[in-house]
Parts: structure tokens; sequence; C-alpha cells
């Protein structure tokens, strides 16, 4: 070869782009068609302009794309807000003839509030369409029954609204950690943060209940209850969560404990109901017989625990795999 690859490599880009002179072109050819190395770096030059151009093509696509669909959702959100628009305006008009002032027409407001948020909010928000569109839900849902309340002149707002508050827990929260920007930020921790969700959202609503009946003896009551049955739901999802076992064997720990938790449950709430409140409300008959059909179902969820446990855990000493 008369060239060296070094002089030749700064030629390639010239004679890929056709801007060099013959001479230079010329000595290229000659040079590529004897050197394995060079015409491989101009094959790859040749890739990876092409690949540059899909990308870029490709980015214009999604832009463009992105841009219409935007421009048609803010459409289609403006019409449907502007359909929304027209029962409110009616109620408007007709409870100003009537003379009743601006009462009833609030809750027709309020509850126009409920579909927008479903409709209206998934189509205009630019990001995180289902946090915004739960949140705005369970915003427009807790202002409707505090319109109502107003308007009836109850005192049943917060008994109503923490009761749908945590029903709304209950549903969204599980969406909620696997929605961006939520879920980046618990990472591996969605099942604790649902958990702690759930109870706090469920103690909210019985003090709201209990401040609101004002009963002597409710929060003794309610902790009494209350306090087994959320005990032995952590329970239950430590053992699934955190136990380092099979889930055959999971399964045989949660069946043979939520079977005695469920056989002792009303012996230990009625434990618990005296200790707070003072009060004997075991019932002698109870106490005294026990149906025999308790023990037979006590006995069957035992053993169908203790048969999970045994198969499980004979799988992880044999290094047999769970289906």
């Amino acid at each position: 070869m008369k060239y060296e690859c070094d002089m030749i490599a700064d030629l390639l880009p010239l004679y890929k782009d056709g801007v060099c002179s013959a001479a230079s072109e010329k000595i290229v050819k000659e040079h590529i068609a004897e050197c394995e190395k060079c015409s491989d770096t101009l094959k790859k030059m040749d890739d990876s302009l092409m690949d540059e151009e899909f990308k870029k093509a490709k980015d214009d696509v999604i832009d463009s794309q992105a841009k219409f669909f935007k421009r048609k959702s803010a459409v289609a959100g403006s019409i449907v807000a502007s359909i929304f628009m027209i029962p409110i305006l009616v109620c408007l008009i007709v409870n100003l003839a009537t003379g009743a002032g601006l009462t009833w027409f609030f809750v027709v407001l309020a509850a126009m509030f409920i579909p927008a948020s479903l409709v209206v909010v998934p189509l205009m928000a630019p990001k995180n369409k289902m946090l915004l569109t739960m949140g705005a839900f369970t915003v427009s849902l807790m202002l409707l029954l505090g319109v109502t309340c107003i308007y009836t002149g109850g005192t049943w707002f917060f008994i109503a609204a923490s009761a749908a508050f945590f029903g709304l827990v209950v549903f969204f929260t599980p969406f909620i950690v696997a929605t961006e920007p939520v879920k980046s930020i618990v990472k591996n921790n969605k099942g604790l943060i649902i958990m702690s969700a759930y109870t706090i959202s469920y103690a909210i609503m019985m003090a709201c209940i209990g401040f609101t009946i004002r009963e002597a003896g409710f929060f003794s009551l309610s902790l009494a209850i209350s306090i087994p049955i959320v005990c032995v739901t952590w329970l239950t999802f430590a053992v699934i969560r955190y136990v380092p076992v099979g889930g055959l064997m999971k399964t045989g720990i949660c069946t043979a404990g939520l079977t005695l938790f469920a056989y002792y449950a009303n012996d230990l709430i009625f434990y618990l109901i005296n200790e707070f409140s003072n009060k004997n409300v075991l019932d002698p008959a109870y106490v005294q017989i026990k149906p025999a059909y308790n023990a037979i179902w006590l006995a069957a969820g035992i053993t169908v625990g203790a048969i999970f446990f045994i198969i499980g855990l004979t799988l992880k000493l044999t290094g047999g795999k769970e289906k």
C-alpha cells in the first residue's frame, strides 16, 4: 500500500461526504480496495450515520404525534367540559328563577366535578394522568359530600368522608404506588406503603366516627375489635413479604395461623372488650359450650396448612422447584 492508514483515516470523512478532490478520491478508493481495516472504518461511518438519521426521524415522528394527540386531547377535554357546563347553567337559572337562591345548585355543581375528574382530567393532564385523575376524583367526592352535608344541615360529613376515603385508599393505593413518580420514590417498599396507607386510613375513619357520634365506650370497643384484626393482618403481610421461605411454606403458615385466629377470635375480642370497657359481655353459654364443628374446621385448617408447609419444605430440601 502506497499510503499510511492514518492519512487515509483523515480523508475518509471527506470521501464519505463526497467533498474531497478527484485525486484524493482515487487514493482512498485504491487504498480501501486493499486495506480491510480502512474499508471497515468506512462502513461503520455509514452505519452510524444511518442510525443517527433513523433516530432523528423516529424522534421527529414521536414528537409530532405527541403534539398532535395533546392538541386532540385538549380539544376533546374542552368539549366535554362544555357539555358538563350545560346542566350547571340550567340548574343555576332554575334555582334563581324559583326564588330558592343558590342552594341545591351547589350540590349539582359539586356533583359535576366527579365525572369531570374522570373524563376531563385525563384528557387535559400533560403527564401523570392516572395519579392526577385519582386525586381529582377523591377531592371532588369529598367536595360533594361536604356540600350535601351543609345543604341538608347534617352532621355526618366526617363519618361519610372518612369511610369513603378509606374505601378509595383500599382501591387506589396499589395503582398509586405503581405509577410514576411514586413508583420511583417507594421502590421495593410498595407492600409496606400499601399496608401503612390501609392502617392509617382505617384509624382515621374510626377516629372520625368516634368523635362524631360521641358514644361512651366507642373507642374502647372499637380498639378491642380492631387491634387483633389489624395485628393479624400485619403478621400475615410480614410472613408473605419478609419470611425467607417458599410460597408453599408461606401458604401453610398463613393458613394455619388464620385458622387459629378465626377459632379464637370471638374469645379474644370478648376478652379485650372486657379489659377496655370493664363490662362483662361474655355469654356464659358460649363459654361453656363450643360447637363441635368449630373443632372440625380448626383441625381441617391446621391440617391443610401443615400439608402445604411440608410439601414446600420437602421441595426446598430436595432441591425441587415450586410450580
